[in-house]
């Protein structure tokens, strides 16, 4: 099936009110046009080096979602363009946000990444970190981010309980955010394996490559 096809079926499954990043990390930018032709504007990419030289050779409408872990030193490089940051799993990394944005007098929407997986190699905050950053003076002074929501991944395995209740704690995080900031309309949960659980749990953000383009390449 091509990439239009593929696209048209991930969409077809995805209720409305749920947004579809497609995931195009590692893909060339003649895949990217083939789901853009087709009317798809939102990607994902993990890296900022692959992500910013993409910006600055596809159309300009495109929507270009950080989804992978961010190095601070890197933010520089995305800060003029990037629609939505995901992994944001520090206040160190938000301050950082902050201050590139500001540079391009920007507000850069952002998302605080959980650590929900029962996986020591998944990136986030626990609930503790993220109520202290929320609270405190410093974050109420950053003028160039927006927290609109929260992001996470399930542990990598076949046991659908388990993604089922990492994801349904998410949820309970996204609550309590809601109920603590304005503006939090994001919870970015599901991938190719399992975002099925994720919009069942009331995910509002699915990141989705495999479905869509095929394998990954690995670089």
């Amino acid at each position: 099936m091509s990439i239009e096809e593929n696209l048209g079926k991930v969409k077809k499954i995805i209720p409305d009110g749920v947004t579809l990043v497609a995931v195009s990390k590692t893909k060339p930018n003649e895949a990217i046009l083939e789901a853009y032709n087709a009317g798809h504007r939102i990607f994902g990419e993990n890296k900022v080096q692959e992500m910013t030289q993409k910006w600055e050779e596809l159309p300009k409408d495109i929507e270009w979602h950080m989804i992978g872990h961010v190095q601070r030193n890197k933010v520089k490089y995305m800060a003029e363009y990037v629609s939505l940051i995901h992994g944001v799993d520090s206040f160190r990394l938000l301050k950082e946000i902050d201050k590139q944005a500001e540079k391009y007098n920007r507000v850069i929407p952002c998302l605080l990444q959980m650590h929900i997986a029962e996986e020591q190699t998944k990136f986030g905050l626990d609930k503790a970190e993220l109520e202290e950053i929320i609270v405190s003076e410093d974050f109420k002074n950053l003028k160039n981010i927006k927290i609109v929501g929260v992001m996470g991944m399930a542990t990598y395995t076949q046991d659908q309980s388990q993604i089922r209740k990492e994801f349904a704690f998410l949820k309970t995080i996204f609550d309590f955010l809601r109920e603590n900031l304005s503006n939090i309309t994001v919870l970015s949960m599901g991938m190719s394996g399992d975002f099925d659980i994720a919009i069942q749990e009331g995910s509002t953000m699915v990141r989705i490559g495999s479905s869509i383009f095929g394998a990954r390449n690995y670089l």
